[in-house]
């Protein structure tokens, strides 16, 4: 049996990784996905969270996630994210003041949809700033 498989990590500008994997952990709506080399076909959606994964060296690297979809089949894991980042290359002050705005626009919200923005932007500049937190 095989101890890795194929990760692909893309985003909605770049293809942010490509390559073995020994191991994935990211955010789904209803708690964490574990991934291993031949894990059982699935799909699932990822929502804003940190996401984990071992490279054929076995190092660990935990990125921020946006939101997104996993698949897995035959081997080869991937993973479309609407955005991911290096927790080096989140400004902190830029991700503090996303925090306070999407507070503000929590608030100010007067429509389901804009309430479910408002939710979405507070989870994902909460979430770049939980992964710059790690980076210290």
């Amino acid at each position: 049996m095989a101890t890795s498989f194929n990760l692909h990590i893309r985003s909605a500008d770049r293809d942010f990784y490509e390559g073995e994997c020994v191991g994935l952990t990211l955010a789904l709506p209803d708690g964490q996905l574990g991934l291993l080399a031949n894990h059982s076909p699935m799909v699932a959606a990822v929502v804003p969270g940190l996401l984990t994964y071992r490279p054929g060296d076995g190092t660990a690297v935990t990125v921020a996630a946006g939101s997104g979809v996993v698949r897995f089949e035959n081997n080869d894991a991937l993973v479309l994210l609407d955005s991911v980042e290096r927790p080096e290359d989140i400004d902190v002050a830029r991700a503090e003041a996303a925090v306070e705005h999407a507070r503000e626009a929590l608030r100010r919200s007067k429509t389901r949809q804009e309430k479910l923005q408002a939710q979405s932007d507070l989870a994902r500049a909460r979430n770049r700033l939980k992964a710059a937190e790690r980076a210290e």
